[in-house]
């Protein structure tokens, strides 16, 4: 089970969930289950609107991250995955930074999930 803590600042405060791993459900699913609004547009990878900040939590190690295709593709194109990243992600199983809420599949790993509360618009890395 991983516990995974939404952060917005058009959230009153951070919401934390359980979510079952391996169930399949994207970020964008765990949220709307929990009532939690993450902008979302298209909802198939294509337009950046769920643009997250994905940190893991504790001392275990990233589980392999997949990226899709199309997340590959927006946010390459959003200026959100540097070459670096994508090397890093197929290479050595380490994730990027921004992801995009309807592609991110929930593993084990507890997880962080910062977004702005505005469609494609990133919070900011410094804090």
């Amino acid at each position: 089970m991983a516990i995974v803590t939404f952060s917005a600042p058009s959230l009153d405060k951070d919401i934390t969930v359980y979510a079952v791993a391996g169930d399949n459900k994207t970020l964008l699913g765990v949220a709307k289950q929990h009532g939690i609004a993450i902008p979302c547009q298209c909802q198939d990878g294509e337009c950046g609107s769920c643009l997250v900040k994905v940190t893991v939590l504790g001392d275990k190690a990233p589980l392999a991250v997949h990226l899709t295709d199309k997340e590959k593709l927006t946010l390459s194109v959003n200026g959100k995955l540097t070459k670096a990243h994508l090397e890093n992600a197929e290479t050595n199983d380490l994730p990027p930074p921004y992801r995009l809420a309807c592609q991110y599949i929930v593993r084990g790993e507890d997880i962080l999930v910062e977004f702005s509360g505005e469609p494609g618009v990133e919070i900011d890395l410094r804090r």
